[in-house]
């Protein structure tokens, strides 16, 4: 069973508007996975473990007695086809259905890594969020590591960056939720690095088995899907991380502090600057051009759902996106 937060993404993708092929690219899942969470009823919980009890999953598989067979007939040939793996399995007194074998072959067949091309979405899609610190001297010599929350949005590149005490999760929901408000609306989906505040646990494949439950509940109430970047694809964490790098780089080490009072101070003046003034290096233009200020679609003008609205960012021709 996939997990709860996992069918709020669908539901939330689907409701915008997106096809079955488009949110199964996107949210990782397969289209029939697509097809039967958007016929279920809206996602209100993000207990996985009540959900299960609650459809009876969990009985085991017949095929798992025969795992160390299969596991043993791949490590001698990768290629091997599923209907082969059967015969074997067959030989070695496997006396179950095809369906259950095969489905325990695909999670022992190495996952093929599909380079990631979606944070490149439409406007009001997609948002990027991380924690960063830094250490900063002032002007009286005193050393402070600085903790930072920052969040874009990706279709115009906007960004706001906020001090905060520490990278816990009551501070990253609080920070969240003033970044969504400064940027007019709910993405339909935020993406984050791995942190605990985020997942606790996950998968050798990347998936999400355990959801910091403070962080999920917050999640499924501003009504956002949410996807966290695997460690060991660079292309896909890469992205959340040059959005710290930027930061520091752009800002912190280009710049000399008198006290805290005025590294706040001048970090304000620089997000007016770089949203407002300096074109974007990935763009060519001011984040703002490209933002529209002001323009927050309804619930029901994005998704058909109510409790939550979504920023519609400015196209470069002047139109607004649909």
């Amino acid at each position: 069973m996939i997990d709860m937060l996992k069918r709020h993404e669908i539901q939330v993708l689907r409701r915008a508007g997106h096809t079955l092929a488009e949110v199964a690219a996107l949210s990782g899942a397969s289209i029939g996975t697509v097809r039967r969470v958007t016929a279920e009823d809206a996602v209100t919980t993000v207990d996985n473990t009540a959900e299960r009890a609650r459809r009876q999953v969990g009985r085991p598989s017949t095929a798992e007695a025969y795992r160390a067979v299969l596991v043993q007939a791949l490590i001698e040939d990768a290629t091997l086809r599923s209907v082969e793996l059967l015969h074997r399995a067959r030989q070695a007194g496997y006396t179950g259905g095809k369906s259950a074998l095969y489905v325990l072959v695909q999670t022992l067949r190495p996952r093929r890594i599909m380079p990631l091309v979606r944070f490149e979405g439409l406007p009001g899609e997609f948002s990027q969020h991380d924690f960063g610190e830094v250490w900063v001297t002032y002007q009286d010599g005193t050393a402070t590591k600085v903790h930072f929350f920052a969040s874009r949005l990706k279709y115009s590149r906007w960004v706001e960056v906020t001090l905060v005490p520490d990278a816990r999760v009551e501070t990253l929901v609080r920070t969240l939720v003033d970044h969504l408000a400064a940027f007019g609306g709910i993405p339909l989906v935020a993406v984050f690095d791995r942190p605990k505040t985020v997942a606790l646990k996950w998968g050798r494949d990347g998936v999400v088995t355990e959801w910091n439950p403070t962080f999920a509940g917050v999640a499924l109430d501003l009504g956002i899907g949410v996807e966290v970047c695997w460690p060991y694809r660079p292309q896909e964490k890469g992205s959340v991380e040059n959005l710290v790098g930027w930061v520091k780089g752009s800002f912190f080490k280009q710049r000399r502090f008198l006290d805290h009072e005025d590294l706040e101070r001048q970090l304000r003046e620089w997000l007016t600057e770089a949203n407002t003034v300096r074109p974007s290096r990935a763009t060519g233009v001011p984040p703002a051009e490209r933002l529209g200020a002001g323009s927050v679609a309804t619930a029901q003008d994005r998704a058909g759902r109510p409790g939550a609205a979504h920023p519609r960012e400015r196209r470069p021709d002047g139109r607004r996106d649909p």
